[in-house]
C-alpha cells in the first residue's frame, strides 16, 4: 500500500511540476562561443506543456571564420518555481561556413596553415540546457532564458569538433 501511494505521489509532483511548454515564442538569442560571437532569430513552438521545439536562424563570427547556421533542438522543460523553468535537449545544427586565413589584428598580419578551403558545410549534432523565466504569469508576455549548448563538429575540412557556446534569450511569447 504504501508504495502505491509513493507512486501516486510521485506521479501527481511530476505531472505538476511541468512548465507551460505549450505555448509559441519568437525573439533573439543572443551570445558567445569558441567558435564567435552571434545573434540567432529564435522560435520556440510548443507541442505540449512539457515538450517543444526552437528553431534558431543565426551568425557567429570571429577574426578566423563566420558561420550561418539553422539549429533544431527538442526540450523537455521542467517548472521549478512559478515562472521559473529549466529545459534539455538534444538538436543539430546545418549550416555553413566562410573561412579567413589571412586577417590582421593591429600592426601583425597572421597567415593560417595551407591546407583550408574558404568556404564549407558544417553539421553538428549535441544539445541544450537552460534556465527561463515566463513572464506570463505576471500578465507580461516575455520569456528570458539561459543556456548552453555544446555542439560536436561531424564534418567539415576546418570547422569540426567540440564546440560550446552560451546565450541569453529574449523572446515575445504568444
Amino acid at each position: 500500500m504504501k508504495s502505491v501511494f509513493a507512486v501516486i505521489c510521485f506521479l501527481f509532483i511530476t505531472s505538476t511540476s511541468y512548465s507551460q511548454a505549450d505555448g509559441k515564442a519568437i525573439g533573439l538569442r543572443l551570445g558567445t562561443s569558441n567558435f564567435g560571437v552571434g545573434t540567432e532569430i529564435s522560435y520556440q513552438h510548443g507541442f505540449s506543456s512539457r515538450n517543444r521545439i526552437e528553431l534558431d536562424l543565426g551568425w557567429r563570427s570571429n577574426r578566423h571564420y563566420g558561420v550561418l547556421g539553422l539549429s533544431a533542438i527538442y526540450h523537455w522543460a521542467w517548472n521549478i518555481e512559478g515562472g521559473l523553468n529549466w529545459y534539455i535537449g538534444p538538436g543539430g545544427q546545418v549550416g555553413f561556413y566562410s573561412h579567413n586565413p589571412n586577417y590582421h589584428h593591429g600592426n601583425v598580419h597572421y597567415h593560417d596553415h595551407d591546407d583550408y578551403r574558404e568556404t564549407g558545410a558544417v553539421v553538428n549534432l549535441g544539445g541544450q540546457i537552460g534556465l527561463e523565466y515566463d513572464f506570463n504569469e505576471h500578465g507580461v508576455p516575455l520569456q528570458l532564458s539561459l543556456d548552453a549548448r555544446p555542439m560536436w563538429g561531424l564534418f567539415s575540412t576546418y570547422y569540426s569538433g567540440l564546440g560550446y557556446g552560451g546565450a541569453l534569450g529574449i523572446r515575445y511569447t504568444f
